[in-house]
Parts: C-alpha cells; sequence; structure tokens
C-alpha cells in the first residue's frame, strides 16, 4: 500500500473512538490509575500509579506510531471529549498495513465497565474497520480465564479459531492460554446484507 491516510475517528452518540492527541496524557492517567484493580488480572501494563508525564509521552508515541501507519492505538473517549472511557486499536502485531490484518485490542475503565460498551465499540470498530479501512480480516485475542472479553467477541459476531495453549509468560513465572478470535470482511458484508 503506497499511500494510506489512516481515518482518525469514528464517532457515536454515546462514544468516540479516536487517534490519541497531544494533551490526552492526563486523561489516560486519570482513567488507568482509577482502573488499576480492574485491570491488573489481564492487561500486564497496569500499574497503580501512573504519572501525568509517562502517559502524555505514551500518548504522544502512539499519535506518532498512527501518523506513520506503524500502529493504530485509539482511546475512546466520551462525546464531548472530557473523560476516557478506555483503550483500542487495530494493531499490526507483526503484519505489515499490506497484509490488511489487524487485531482489535480493547480495556473498558473500571467505571464503565460492566455496562456492554465493550461489545459496542467492538461492533463500532467492526463496521469502521470493515468500511473505512483496509482489512480484510480482524482478530481478537484474550486471556482464556477472560471470560468478558470472550462474551465481547462473540456478542459482537466474531469466531473462535483457536486456541493457544500456554501462549503467553506471566509476571509470575506461569503461561496463560489464548483464545483467537476473528472476523473476515466478507463475513461482516454478508451479515450486513441479511
Amino acid at each position: 500500500m503506497t499511500h494510506f491516510f489512516a481515518p482518525d475517528r469514528c464517532e457515536t452518540p454515546e462514544f468516540t473512538v479516536r487517534c490519541y492527541q497531544p494533551g490526552d496524557g492526563r486523561m489516560l492517567q486519570e482513567a488507568a490509575n482509577a482502573s488499576y484493580e480492574h485491570l491488573r488480572t489481564f492487561m500486564l501494563w497496569a500499574k497503580p500509579e501512573f504519572t501525568w508525564e509517562e502517559q502524555e509521552a505514551r500518548v504522544r508515541r502512539f499519535c506518532g506510531l498512527y501518523l506513520t501507519n506503524e500502529d493504530f492505538v485509539l482511546g475512546i473517549f466520551t462525546p464531548d471529549n472530557t473523560r476516557l472511557m478506555g483503550g483500542t486499536g487495530y494493531h499490526l502485531r507483526g503484519h505489515s498495513l499490506d497484509d490488511e490484518t489487524a487485531e482489535i485490542g480493547m480495556w473498558i475503565s473500571a467505571q464503565d465497565a460492566g455496562k456492554g460498551l465493550g461489545t459496542r465499540v467492538l461492533k463500532a470498530l467492526l463496521h469502521w474497520g470493515f468500511t473505512a479501512w483496509p482489512w480484510q480480516r480482524i482478530e481478537w485475542k484474550c486471556d482464556t480465564r477472560n471470560i468478558a472479553s470472550a462474551s465481547v467477541a462473540r456478542k459482537a459476531g466474531m469466531q473462535l479459531e483457536a486456541t493457544f495453549r500456554q501462549d503467553v509468560p506471566l509476571p509470575d513465572g506461569t503461561r496463560r492460554d489464548t483464545h483467537l478470535f476473528s472476523m473476515l470482511r466478507d463475513e461482516y458484508t454478508g451479515s450486513q446484507s441479511r
């Protein structure tokens, strides 16, 4: 793909999914710190206390990677853009943009969890990904113990393709099993025409 200018936002009445921008570090810090207990079991990056400076550096790095088509990290914001509700993205994870394959990752803040937001965001990302992006295949991976994450994928219509045994080493020395869900562009367009 010679030139690709990634779309920067997907807006709904309930949330806006968009590329992080300089200045978003404070919202990321607040959401991540307030959600530590909620996130720490399955999000290996979670820690009890992020500083504003490290989160601001992180969002600026995300923005740079987005503009250079290396990774597409997105925030889930309230429609008025005053609060971060979680994070997501289309991640290449070893693929090139020419492969037209992305993995959606997601976390929902503790304040917004358990209300179906993850499912609604995933459905919006599948629609956006298959209509405004070049994706032919979209994947979703989760720890097999993360029942809520697997449920989100199923509710959004993704198919369980495989379970990778002892796939990811954990900080305590054990290894986790990982579910792989996917959806293909022709499956999505076929489901929309019915």
